[in-house]
């Protein structure tokens, strides 16, 4: 099936898209629940104001991404690295400099 240049509200239920391509699209206020998205590979996409929760990022990647404001909490972090350096070092030198 090809959509193009259309302006349609999908409802998608117990289906299988595997090895589909979505191309400058609009999703904004689209809600995804109980989907398999491993494998998936996203350039050029605007996640502002994105939430994300119980979801498994384990051997994510991301790169060249503006992570301003964004908060993390709650979160596994064994082996996360940023920029090469174990985020739990990193907090781990942290909380030994705050400490009073």
């Amino acid at each position: 099936m090809e959509l193009r240049r259309v302006k349609h509200r999908l409802d998608v239920e117990n289906s299988d898209l595997s090895g589909s391509r979505i191309d400058n699209v609009n999703f904004s206020g689209a809600r995804i629940h109980d989907v398999n998205m491993s494998g998936w590979t996203c350039d050029d996409v605007n996640l502002s104001g994105l939430s994300v929760s119980n979801a498994n990022l384990s051997g994510a990647t991301i790169e060249k991404a503006n992570l301003a404001g964004m908060s993390i909490r709650e979160c596994r972090i064994e082996g996360m690295e940023i920029d090469g350096i174990p985020v739990e070092a990193l907090l781990a030198a942290y909380h030994a400099a705050t400490k009073v």
